[in-house]
């Protein structure tokens, strides 16, 4: 009996694809769009917003100038009674008032006052807003109700007549008068923090906080209020001309900036008793005064338009 044996040969075949087989890549990496975030997005939009630019550039030219003009320029108490009052000329660019005095150099001078007053009083606005309206919306209940009443009586009285008793009470002093307009400006940024706590507070990463032991003070201030300074940022930018027309105001009544000092509040008040005669007194000031508080607007309706989380990605 014959076997006959049979060898087939198997071809091998490569599992590694040639380079000519290979697919080209659907994407490359050049292609793929890295993320934002909110705050990257949200300057993207401020630059496309021209009067929210122009307001910018604006409040930062007048910051200089009213930061370090004063050292280039004469004092503003130098007075040459000689002089008087002259209009604008080469040697005096805005003229001068009644007592000879440059008003170029009082309106930067003056400038510094009036910025200083808004920037501290705003502060002290922000700092006791912020805190009181955060405790009252996380807590909520009766400590709400009762610390909302609060807010409710101080809004009957007339913040001005407010302001105007703290200064009798307390006395005339430059820095008394910062605290005492921002200890009335606190009550509208009490109630929009307290509505914005009160939206999140429910939210999935603060029962995560509350479920991870955390304490009720580092959830206000480390983890709720953090997440709220969009709405926080835009109304400080709306309280600061807020808080400057109160002092030119009350600097209009004689309770303001005292003389030798001087503010544009108090330029704006001379001006208006000589503006007859003598109407670059009140004009400039006016102007430059009206500018800074067009700017301030143009900043905060440009940054809440921003920082608004529905508008759509450009």
């Amino acid at each position: 009996m014959c076997f006959v044996s049979f060898v087939v040969k198997i071809p091998m075949v490569s599992l590694s694809p040639s380079p000519d087989r290979i697919p080209p890549a659907v994407v490359t990496p050049e292609q793929i769009e890295t993320g934002h975030s909110l705050w990257h997005d949200a300057w993207s939009r401020l630059r496309k917003n021209k009067l929210a630019v122009f307001g910018g550039v604006t409040l930062i030219v007048l910051g200089l100038l009213c930061g370090i003009g004063p050292f280039f320029t004469q004092s503003y108490q130098t007075q040459n009674l000689d002089l008087g009052a002259t209009p604008p000329s080469a040697a005096h660019w805005l003229g001068t008032d009644t007592l000879g005095r440059d008003l170029f150099s009082r309106i930067l001078f003056g400038g510094r006052i009036s910025i200083l007053v808004g920037l501290v009083a705003t502060f002290v606005a922000l700092a006791i807003g912020v805190t009181y309206g955060a405790v009252s919306g996380f807590f909520g209940g009766k400590l709400d109700a009762f610390m909302m009443r609060i807010v409710d009586i101080m809004y009957a009285l007339p913040f001005t007549i407010f302001v105007i008793l703290l200064m009798v009470f307390f006395g005339r002093n430059i820095f008394l008068l910062f605290f005492a307009i921002g200890a009335v400006e606190w009550l509208t940024m009490a109630r929009i923090v307290r509505g914005q706590i009160m939206t999140i507070k429910k939210m999935e990463y603060i029962e995560a906080a509350r479920a991870l032991g955390l304490g009720k003070r580092r959830i206000i201030f480390r983890h709720m209020i953090p997440n709220i300074l969009g709405p926080i940022i835009v109304y400080t930018t709306l309280t600061i001309p807020a808080v400057m027309l109160l002092e030119a105001f009350l600097s209009f009544l004689g309770l303001g900036v005292q003389p030798p000092m001087s503010s544009w509040g108090v330029l704006i008040k001379d001006g208006a008793e000589k503006m007859e005669e003598f109407w670059w007194l009140l004009v400039f000031p006016g102007g430059v005064f009206s500018l800074t508080l067009f700017s301030l607007n143009f900043l905060g309706d440009g940054l809440r338009d921003a920082l608004d989380v529905r508008s759509s990605k450009d």
